[in-house]
């Protein structure tokens, strides 16, 4: 689990960690802590809890519906004529413009 080692790697670099002191915290070697981040070994999700908490970090899973809403509407998109979408997207950004003036004006800004 390639991801799972890129956990690893990322989490202990934002904790400012070395392999070495990574080990250390999780009472391992660093080649260990190597070979999972450079895909070599898989770790167990138990392990991958464990390394990302020594990092200071959890891990949450979830199950989540599944919801293609957005690629529904993605593909319909696609059909209109380009010019079509270039103007949704410039009324969208003029909304934004005149929602961010109205709100700059009520508060004085």
């Amino acid at each position: 689990m390639v991801l799972g080692g890129n956990l690893v790697k990322e989490a202990r670099r934002r904790a400012g960690l070395t392999q070495v002191q990574l080990a250390e915290k999780a009472g391992t070697t660093q080649s260990a802590i190597a070979r999972l981040e450079s895909g070599r070994t898989d770790p167990t999700f138990g392990q991958l809890q464990k390394l990302l908490k020594a990092c200071g970090f959890r891990l949450d899973v979830a199950l989540d519906p599944y919801d293609d809403s957005d690629i529904a509407q993605a593909e319909a998109s696609l059909r209109r004529p380009t010019k079509d979408r270039v103007e949704y997207m410039y009324d969208g950004i003029r909304f934004g413009l005149d929602l961010r003036r109205a709100y700059q004006e009520q508060v004085g800004a």
